[in-house]
């Protein structure tokens, strides 16, 4: 079986989530076969202006590729993650994500397309 080739995802325009008042956009670029143990991949990014409060239904590993966003968790937990930065975030970990300016995370996540 061939591989699949996404070229230049960094450039593409992402549709928004369509979370009222929020300024995130997401993607999913590449989707596995496995209907048992689906991944799906693509990015995710937000622009300054009201934070983003998101549940995991799923678990899924986030890699910060430009920009920053502040990440804290339903424990309290805070951090700025900057490029290069890597994420585990458990199923049902409920996040907060937001960015002084701009973030673009890619994502791989244990779910099915389009069930962010």
């Amino acid at each position: 079986m061939a591989f699949k080739l996404y070229n230049q995802i960094t450039n593409e325009d992402l549709p928004s989530m369509e979370v009222e008042g929020v300024n995130a956009f997401l993607k999913d670029f590449s989707v596995s076969e496995d209907s048992d143990k689906p991944i799906t991949s693509g990015l995710f990014r937000l622009k300054a202006g009201e934070s983003l409060k998101y549940t995991y239904t799923y678990h899924e590993m986030k890699l910060i590729v430009d920009g920053s966003f502040i990440i804290q968790d339903e424990s309290g937990q805070k951090v700025t993650a900057k490029p290069g930065d890597l994420f585990y975030f458990p199923k049902g970990s409920a996040i907060t994500f937001s960015t002084p300016d701009f973030g673009v995370g890619f994502f791989c996540g244990q779910r099915g397309e389009d069930e962010a």
